[in-house]
């Protein structure tokens, strides 16, 4: 039997924000924490290295509507919305990555501008197992990157939604044809 590659588990923008109550909550988001928390006690129990990425604004960042952008104000440093949701078991070793702190540029991907390539293969990290939210935002982004990068990726989809549910499909069908293998 072949060696399994060394794995992480990324867990992206599991934020109050981006969960029912927030300021930009995806539908549903409730749903994945089962599936999140099951994930991460696998990597526990398997010893791979936990990384939480986070959305980390400043105040009157780019991406918000009154700058212009596209979303409503999420995730501003420091505040209740941008901390890791407390359904989340995230221990409190894991790696945690700060995206989308400048303020005139966005980041959608836990690789843009975090050094976060670096890391992983200096560690070794071969094969990433991804969750979070949103799947067809900074799930996707990120996911895409990693393939990119040359890692290999399972994307756990009961461990993500989508902001438009109704691109959810097609988001995890591209990802396929890219590489990515979709596990639940």
């Amino acid at each position: 039997m072949a060696e399994e590659p060394q794995t992480a588990l990324l867990l992206v923008d599991i934020q109050n924000d981006f969960c029912t109550g927030g300021s930009l909550a995806v539908p549903e988001s409730e749903e994945i924490f089962p599936v999140v928390n099951a994930a991460i006690s696998e990597a526990q129990d398997k010893g791979w290295p936990i990384i939480a990425s986070r959305d980390w604004h400043p105040v009157d960042h780019c991406s918000f509507e009154r700058r212009g952008g596209p979303w409503p104000v999420h995730c501003v440093q420091d505040s209740h919305g941008a901390a890791f949701h407390p359904q989340m078991e995230l221990p409190v070793d894991a790696i945690r990555v700060s995206k989308g702190t400048a303020f005139e540029q966005d980041a959608y991907s836990a690789f843009e501008g975090t050094q976060l390539e670096q890391f992983l293969s200096r560690r070794g990290v071969k094969r990433l197992k991804i969750a979070g939210l949103a799947l067809d935002v900074c799930v996707q982004a990120t996911a895409r990157d990693a393939l990119e990068a040359g890692f290999e990726v399972d994307l756990l989809a009961d461990a993500t939604r989508a902001v438009d549910d109704s691109q959810a499909t097609q988001v995890l069908s591209t990802l396929s044809s890219a590489g990515a293998r979709i596990i639940g």
